[in-house]
């Protein structure tokens, strides 16, 4: 008997090119040679007799056939791993993989715990973590959750809440020494307060302060100014160049070592919640089911 699908090796080749938007790249992910991934990619055109990339020294891009092949390929795939999330954990002790992107400060002190409280409970399952501040798209790069701060802005997404972490302000002994602490907002004006920016428009993010039960969002002019990672100010901080504001749960261990101090705590109070969040229209798998409810109070 001829087997209908003894070519679907080369379909998931030409999926991970497209995805990862080149041989070399792919042949990494699939722990090949690009030598191998490119007649993989000959082997499926001359099958279909169509060709499905452009391909230069310098650039590949899909044709018209290779798009409408590639949507119904992922499509195909997704379906499969749908059927296989849906049998996964039936019989006895949850199994399977589930992938997760968090950010580097809840990824660093946060989720350690939290993910050795799931595997301890499910020791079959294989855990993915990705720890980056960059913004993922959970289907387009095959993960299943992500773990992220502020408010869910892409309603395609269930966000389940996880903790409301509390801002403060900290500074090191040794600046605090040097400059002294200040007595109110508007003396901050008057130090060297380290800003982080955000991303997405390479602006300060204002520092989330509360007075006299009012809110009020402080942005500070700052000399030193640090992007991608939240964490650098927090270090910077440590090493004495300045006044930052971060995570009660990532300064909390500094603080009580003495290697930094507070700075106005009679203006904390606010806080920023973290979230866990996954595709709403998927099936969810018996490891992916036993994750939420671990983690999600």
């Amino acid at each position: 008997m001829t087997r209908r699908f003894d070519h679907l090796a080369d379909v998931e080749t030409f999926v991970t090119v497209v995805e990862r938007g080149s041989l070399t790249a792919a042949a990494v992910a699939l722990s090949t040679t690009p030598s191998v991934v490119s007649r993989a990619i000959a082997r499926l055109e001359a099958r279909l007799g169509s060709q499905l990339l452009r391909r230069t020294t310098r650039s590949m891009s899909l044709t018209e056939a290779g798009q409408l092949y590639m949507e119904q390929s992922r499509a195909a795939f997704a379906q499969i791993d749908e059927a296989e999330r849906a049998i996964q954990g039936t019989a006895g002790a949850v199994t399977g993989r589930i992938r997760i992107t968090a950010p580097t400060t809840f990824g660093n002190y946060r989720l350690p715990a939290l993910l050795q409280r799931f595997t301890a409970l499910h020791p079959g399952v294989r855990v993915d973590l990705n720890i980056s501040n960059r913004n993922v798209d959970l289907a387009a790069d095959g993960y299943d959750f992500a773990i992220r701060q502020g408010m869910l802005k892409d309603s395609s997404l269930i966000a389940r809440k996880l903790e409301d972490a509390q801002l403060v302000l900290v500074c090191s002994p040794s600046y605090a020494a040097q400059a002294g602490l200040p007595d109110s907002i508007e003396a901050l004006a008057e130090h060297r307060c380290l800003s982080f920016l955000m991303p997405s428009t390479g602006r300060a993010v204002p520092w989330q302060l509360r007075r006299d039960g009012e809110d009020i969002d402080w942005t500070p002019q700052s000399l030193v100014q640090v992007s991608d990672d939240p964490l650098g100010v927090i270090s910077l901080a440590e090493a004495g160049l300045g006044i930052c504001h971060g995570f009660h749960f990532v300064v909390q261990e500094r603080l009580a070592r003495g290697a930094l101090v507070p700075v106005l705590p009679q203006l904390w109070g606010r806080s920023r919640p973290f979230s866990l969040l996954y595709p709403r229209q998927r099936s969810l798998s018996a490891a992916a089911r036993a994750f939420i409810e671990t983690l999600v109070p």
